[in-house]
């Protein structure tokens, strides 16, 4: 076993804290992965506000990088120095989603066996079952993608979460087809991710919609061609200004609330698809007429991980990102140590920063 530095949420609203921690040697079918890069998602200061599914102490991170330490009994695929890439949508391969041939939407994804310590026994519960922002972690083996030499660890972490969830919403969930227009509520690391896999689905008009002009700067280095400042305009009449009258073909939720989905609702055309693709907060409600709901049409979706398959699509990223089709460099805009991650969940939260990236 190990004792390494890890950000803890010692519990619920409580500013976190860098302290020790015990990492059991892998056991069967687990990997220890000294991690080189985490980023600091939106997921994480929910999970310590809101403790969403998780116990305290909980040890959060999940857009991780990192070496393979050590691997247990019946590990294969990857080795001691390989770069890998945590996946937290992991797919077990035996669940009934799996079964029925639709492992996208696995519902069992496996984690590590063995629970992370405080140096007392404590068990750590792990946000989305990582535990990133530690210099060392234990994971399942189904939870490591192997990545290429080429890789940067900074960059590479992003595709464990936001962008793959964004990109997937656009080309998987809704999914956008040739010539579609299509409108993005919210410009982070998930919006940012919907624009570039618009692109790439080959929509012809793709508007994005925020209340920080820098995130609408930033969304149209990714390709977006019209931008709508929430604060200033009514997002509904914006959008159907910008799409012939009629509103967009699909309109991609990544903000998560109510007024969100309200407005994406009402701003897609008829017969037209909206996509949540945003967390919503556990105590959420969501109340629309339901004559609008039968009388639209179309299709209301749900997109969890933007129902991507770690296996086939990290790698696929990892491409467009290498042959400079995908900037994910332009997401990473400050890299921390880990006692600046309680200060970084500030600039967060303020919109100072795109995505903060804990790097050891």
């Amino acid at each position: 076993m190990s004792e390494v530095r890890a950000v803890v949420a010692t519990g619920q609203g409580k500013p976190v804290e860098v302290t020790t921690i015990v990492v059991p040697d892998p056991g069967p079918d687990e990997v220890a992965v000294d991690v080189r890069a985490c980023g600091i998602c939106p997921a994480d200061l929910r999970y310590r506000d809101d403790g969403v599914d998780g116990e305290f102490p909980m040890l959060l991170g999940h857009e991780v990088a990192g070496t393979v330490a050590a691997v247990g009994v019946g590990v294969h695929h990857v080795e001691p120095g390989d770069l890998v890439v945590l996946d937290w949508r992991a797919v077990c391969g035996t669940c009934r989603a799996c079964r029925r041939g639709r492992p996208q939407r696995c519902c069992d994804t496996p984690t590590a066996d063995q629970p992370m310590t405080l140096t007392d026994g404590t068990p750590l519960s792990t946000a989305l079952g990582i535990g990133g922002f530690a210099e060392r972690t234990l994971v399942h083996a189904a939870q490591c993608t192997k990545a290429g030499p080429a890789w940067r660890p900074a960059v590479a972490g992003l595709l464990g979460c936001g962008v793959l969830a964004g990109f997937g919403a656009a080309v998987y969930t809704a999914p956008t087809g040739p010539g579609d227009s299509v409108a993005i509520l919210g410009c982070g690391e998930v919006g940012v991710g919907a624009v570039a896999g618009a692109v790439m689905a080959g929509a012809r008009r793709i508007v994005v919609v925020d209340t920080d002009p820098r995130k609408l700067d930033r969304a149209c280095r990714f390709g977006a061609t019209h931008t709508v400042n929430a604060a200033r305009a009514d997002t509904v009449e914006a959008v159907r200004a910008l799409t012939g009258g009629d509103g967009a073909d699909v309109v991609i939720d990544t903000v998560g609330t109510p007024e969100s989905y309200t407005h994406a609702f009402y701003a897609r055309d008829l017969a037209g698809t909206v996509v949540l693709a945003g967390v919503p907060g556990p105590a959420t409600r969501l109340e629309l007429p339901l004559p609008d709901v039968l009388s639209r049409g179309g299709a209301l979706k749900a997109s969890r991980f933007g129902d991507c398959l770690p296996e086939r699509d990290l790698p696929m990223m990892a491409e467009l990102y290498l042959q400079g089709r995908l900037p994910l460099e332009k997401l990473a805009t400050e890299k921390v140590p880990l006692e600046e991650v309680e200060a970084a969940f500030d600039r967060m939260h303020r919109g100072d920063v795109l995505r903060s990236v804990v790097t050891f």
